[in-house]
């Protein structure tokens, strides 16, 4: 296969918007030297330290995250709020939509590429372990670009995983309440996996307090709940059922 026809292959059968990994690229047979060959010619253009685009395309943080899963093979992942939010569930998602959150196990760090990269959207890379990072998630869907996101009841742990520094539990409230529609059995092995009692502590209290069916289906006695009190946050109210201090505005 000459060069010509292999550039109109790979063209072909990579979709549209997405990051071109150089590391990708050669495992695929595309040498360095080919890769500045097809850079000279225009078929590729430099978007940072090993990565490319097909030049005149956008990328967009789907673009960037669709890479990064399926070429780098990172687990990274959009969740929390900015997840809930491309399902349609978050209230407030107008208010966030600059800003999409990102969600890895500790100790993954973004490639210079991307942090060096202007995106449509500003990233914010959450480094937690507190569940295993291929749990929870489902596929999205954006502009052809098919990447995993969080499902709605592992986002809302990720929201309680950030609270109450960087999340506020009342939103968390709310967000719950829109949650009528989850899986018990699906809420149950979340619930299983977390190894943060704070988050499995808070989640159950919220579905309690929302008065959601799926709750009653909920093996409680299974999940790991530790021993003694959590002061979540200061001045708060104490709940004796689940050993926590929450806001006196959640009674």
């Amino acid at each position: 296969m000459n060069n010509g026809t292999k550039i109109n292959q790979l063209l072909q059968d990579i979709p549209a918007g997405v990051v071109l990994l150089s590391s990708w690229l050669i495992a695929k047979g595309y040498s360095f030297e080919l890769q500045q060959r097809y850079r000279k010619s225009g078929w590729l253009s430099t978007l940072g330290k090993g990565a490319m685009k097909r030049t005149g395309d956008k990328i967009t943080m789907v673009g960037a995250l669709y890479s990064l899963q399926n070429q780098a093979g990172l687990m990274i992942h959009i969740g929390g709020r900015t997840a809930l939010g491309l399902q349609g569930i978050a209230h407030y998602i107008e208010l966030y939509q600059k800003e999409t959150l990102l969600f890895a196990p500790r100790g993954i760090k973004m490639p210079v590429w991307f942090t060096h990269s202007t995106w449509d959207t500003i990233p914010t890379l959450i480094n937690t372990s507190f569940l295993p990072p291929e749990s929870g998630l489902t596929d999205y869907m954006e502009s052809g670009l098919t990447i995993k996101i969080s499902n709605p009841a592992r986002a809302l742990l990720e929201c309680l995983e950030m609270a109450p520094d960087r999340f506020s539990i009342e939103e968390a409230y709310q967000l719950m309440e829109g949650l009528s529609f989850l899986i018990p059995g699906v809420v149950q092995s979340l619930l299983e996996q977390c190894n943060s009692v704070k988050v499995t502590r808070l989640f159950l209290f919220l579905a309690k307090k929302a008065g959601h069916s799926w709750f009653e289906h909920l093996q409680t006695e299974k999940l790991y709940l530790g021993k003694g009190k959590r002061s979540i946050v200061p001045d708060g109210v104490y709940i004796p059922e689940y050993q926590i201090t929450v806001p006196k505005s959640l009674l």
